[in-house]
């Protein structure tokens, strides 16, 4: 009966993330199951449904840009660098401060400098997806 739940709960996971599985299908749809599974070790029944809508973002969320944008990126001048006192991470925003450069090609991407770091922003959440070393 449990084993019904929980197959129950991820397709309606991934039935609901529909958009996310639209940018890309292959990391959302891991992200998704990974957390499921978690979730239902965790959580049973109910957290493979909260671990599958979690883990569908997340897979989503972290997935690098093209590389065009990581060489579009690479080639920019070099701007100020803000320096923040919080590490810059893949996955967690940047503070409001900072000054997002926007990039024409793909406007789902923006980047600035943190740190002395490259960084390639989602605008919409302001969430660092890459960070060029």
């Amino acid at each position: 009966m449990n084993t019904k739940l929980i197959l129950a709960s991820a397709f309606v996971t991934l039935a609901l993330g529909g958009s996310a599985l639209a940018d890309d299908a292959n990391s959302a749809v891991t992200g998704a199951a990974g957390g499921a599974v978690t979730g239902a070790i965790v959580g049973g029944p109910v957290g493979a449904a909260i671990g599958g809508a979690v883990g569908l973002v997340a897979g989503a969320a972290i997935d690098p840009p093209p590389e065009r944008i990581v060489t579009y990126v690479q080639q920019q001048p070099v701007q100020n660098s803000v320096v923040v006192k919080q590490p810059i991470v893949v996955g967690k925003p940047v503070p409001q401060e900072v000054v997002l450069m926007p990039i024409a090609e793909d406007p789902r991407y923006s980047y600035t400098v943190v740190n002395d770091q490259r960084v390639i922003v989602d605008p919409q959440t302001r969430t660092v997806v890459q960070v060029i070393q």
